[in-house]
């Protein structure tokens, strides 16, 4: 049974539970689905297709968790959550996928091959894990590593290689995203109505964002990378 903060609205017979935390969730999906629409229009290609999945899922992962997981969940249930948790980790396995095909000229043939073989078998052995555990630590520690592991990894070494500015906003983008992941962690709210969990989705907006930027300068460098 969920202990109702002072911040849910009470209707009586209908529950909207933690509603700013609908909102900030939704701005996620908002800067998502922009970044997915405006991708559209750059050069086509894999690559393309990849970043405009990463967002479009994203922004359906954050729009289902704000509303279903967040607004809805008393009417719900806890089991409702576990869709969108799965919906946001193929999403992050997308996006790890993009950082492996743009990095893929710098890396030999086999190396290119282990990363791509190593996508899809974290993916599903995390997504086994959640469904075993229902726990949403294991969502986040997929989160983590796609992030800090592999997208870091491959787009350090590919400003290092070519100072790509498209990698230079990706980098950007993961150290927002790395501190929305702190605030979350150590529960840093301002207010009972901008708690952690609003400033985390907030900072999380602003990573999309660079997130964004850094996909459309990729998708328009002009020159191929090269060792």
């Amino acid at each position: 049974m969920l202990t109702l903060p002072d911040t849910s609205w009470d209707f009586g017979n209908f529950v909207l539970y933690e509603p700013v935390t609908v909102l900030t969730d939704l701005l996620v999906t908002a800067v998502c689905w922009y970044a997915f629409y405006q991708l559209k229009n750059a050069p086509a290609g894999q690559l393309r297709w990849l970043f405009r999945a990463y967002f479009l899922t994203m922004g359906l992962a954050t729009a289902y968790g704000g509303i279903i997981g967040h607004g809805f969940i008393v009417q719900l249930g806890f089991v409702w959550k576990m869709p969108g948790w799965y919906v946001s980790m193929f999403s992050v396995a997308l996006l790890e996928r993009a950082a492996i095909f743009h990095a893929q000229p710098l890396l030999s043939k086999n190396t290119g091959r282990w990363f791509a073989r190593l996508n899809l078998v974290e993916l599903f052995s995390l997504c086994a894990i959640v469904a075993y555990t229902q726990n949403f630590f294991f969502v986040e520690a997929h989160a983590a590593y796609g992030m800090l592991v592999v997208v870091l990894s491959l787009e350090l070494y590919i400003y290092r290689k070519t100072t790509s500015l498209g990698s230079q906003q990706f980098l950007i983008a993961i150290g927002v995203a790395t501190a929305a992941a702190g605030v979350h962690l150590f529960e840093l709210g301002l207010h009972r109505w901008f708690n952690h969990l609003d400033i985390s989705h907030t900072l999380m907006a602003l990573a999309a964002w660079y997130f964004y930027k850094g996909a459309a300068m990729v998708l328009q460098e002009d020159r191929p990378l090269h060792h």
